[in-house]
């Protein structure tokens, strides 16, 4: 089953430009992506086009109307509007679950919001769920609206090449992703890890599993508390206590904290991550 999304925006070729090349647009050319955008401006009935106008209340910057938004949305057939997702710098933050629930929709309507936001009742009118990439402000959902329909994209059957690969991405199974090498097996020094050029599956499947588990230790411990562990992979990150490896399986530094257990309080842990920055 295909995935329909509808992008409502002021700027279309903001989002179709960052949507023509790549993986996008094998989904779409496969019939597994049927994406559309849709010009707000069309829907306004005035002279200028407006899709904007000052805040009730007062203070500073401008509010996205509230009538050509809808109007828009309801020229979507119910087939096509789905579940409907606004674009919000205080919306929930879109992660890899968010992204697989989206692939799983049938039908989504992502709303690109500008100037300092949307008017709530478009929000409240479309039922809609408010998403944000991170704790920052852009000048407008269009290219939030674009990385998201990407992380989406790739989860359609078929679009990747190998399925596996997207089972091994960082943030699937709520681990970061293992690192990766390619010919030349020696750059300037720079090695290959041995066990990589084995040939020995097995071995090579627990390398890539222990860097997956040490990785997030290291940079994410907060994604270990929602992690599937085994109780194997649960000795290795005790033994990280003892002194983390580096990426060919050698003795390496770990993290400020490394006396303590990844069981310890995310308190403890944001201040081991803060003491690692430069």
């Amino acid at each position: 089953m295909s995935l329909s999304v509808r992008v409502l925006t002021v700027f279309p070729g903001l989002v179709e430009s960052a949507l023509a090349e790549g993986m996008v647009r094998i989904a779409r050319e496969s019939g597994e992506l049927d994406l559309r955008t849709i010009d707000i401006r069309e829907f306004t009935r005035d002279p200028h086009r407006t899709t904007d106008d000052t805040p009730y209340g007062g203070g500073s910057g401008m509010v996205m109307k509230v009538e050509p938004v809808v109007r828009a949305w309801r020229g979507l057939s119910p087939r096509e509007r789905g579940t409907a997702f606004v674009m919000s710098a205080r919306g929930r933050p879109f992660d890899q679950e968010t992204a697989r629930r989206m692939s799983g929709a049938g039908a989504i309507t992502l709303v690109c919001g500008r100037y300092k936001g949307v008017d709530q009742r478009i929000v409240d009118i479309l039922g809609a769920e408010e998403v944000s990439l991170g704790d920052f402000v852009l000048a407008g959902g269009e290219l939030a609206a674009a990385v998201m329909v990407e992380a989406v994209a790739r989860l359609l059957p078929g679009v990747l090449g190998d399925v596996r690969s997207g089972a091994e991405d960082s943030h699937e199974e709520g681990l970061l992703g293992y690192p990766d090498f390619t010919r030349p097996e020696d750059f300037e020094g720079h090695r290959v890890p041995e066990v990589l050029l084995s040939g020995h599956h097995a071995r090579i499947a627990a390398w890539r599993r222990e860097r997956r588990l040490e990785t997030t230790w290291r940079l994410r411990p907060d994604l270990l508390d929602k992690a599937v562990l085994s109780d194997q992979d649960g000795v290795f990150l005790r033994s990280l206590e003892r002194g983390p490896r580096d990426i060919r399986g050698a003795a390496a530094a770990g993290p400020a904290d490394k006396g303590k257990s990844h069981e310890s309080s995310d308190a403890s842990r944001t201040r081991s991550l803060e003491e690692e920055d430069p």
